[in-house]
């Protein structure tokens, strides 16, 4: 969703993600998106019939609800990688540990972290202090660089076009418990950070000003 007027808000936002994604790679300050999802555990109530020859697997129509969980993105456009945290929740202490993890895991040895994300509320510094004590709180917020998308301008975080593979190669079936989603998901991840697939970003801030020339204020 794009706003249909000018909105001065909305274009400082985009040119700022759009400045980061023209950066060169730098492995001492990595970029990193991030965002989330949900997916509905579903499982079977009637065995499914197995495929055979000229006749597709069946499943049938009735299904069981079992629950929800969370999968926070995380992806590295210009590494080639990504993980995917699955979690029972998307509360702000999760999200924090999301962070932490990135920190001090996955890109332990990096200076800073440049972080993009969207303007969920969970989204910010105050969710480290939820969960962590001032101290730790602030040595985690100094890691990142931090960079939001305009609101109603989610579209410009990589990590949401990740979701929507992961989501179409991945997730588009039924699945039904958090265990066997956790191994779906990381056999998936295994295979796209094996392969280093990259993301191949083309819009600029210049394509901005003259595509999107409706959202710039008229000086």
């Amino acid at each position: 969703m794009i706003p249909p007027k000018a909105n001065s808000a909305f274009v400082a936002a985009m040119e700022d993600v759009l400045a980061v994604y023209t950066r060169p790679r730098d492995a001492d300050r990595p970029l990193v998106c991030l965002d989330e999802t949900s997916k509905q555990l579903i499982a079977e109530t009637r065995v499914p019939i197995p495929m055979k020859p000229g006749r597709p697997a069946r499943f049938d129509y009735e299904y069981a609800r079992n629950g929800t969980a969370n999968l926070f993105m995380m992806f590295a456009p210009l590494e080639g990688w990504r993980h995917v945290e699955v979690t029972d929740r998307h509360t702000a202490v999760d999200y924090a540990h999301v962070l932490k993890e990135l920190a001090d895991i996955h890109f332990a040895d990096a200076r800073q972290i440049v972080l993009v994300q969207d303007n969920l509320n969970i989204h910010c510094k105050a969710s480290l202090y939820d969960a962590f004590p001032a101290a730790e709180a602030r040595r985690l917020v100094e890691r990142f660089e931090w960079h939001y998308t305009p609101k109603h301008g989610s579209w410009l975080n990589l990590a949401e076009s990740e979701l929507g593979v992961l989501a179409s190669q991945c997730l588009d079936r039924r699945i039904a418990d958090k265990p066997t989603l956790s191994e779906e998901v990381a056999a998936w991840q295994f295979d796209r950070n094996a392969q280093h697939t990259k993301a191949n970003w083309h819009f600029t801030t210049p394509d901005a000003r003259v595509k999107l020339k409706h959202l710039y204020p008229s000086c």
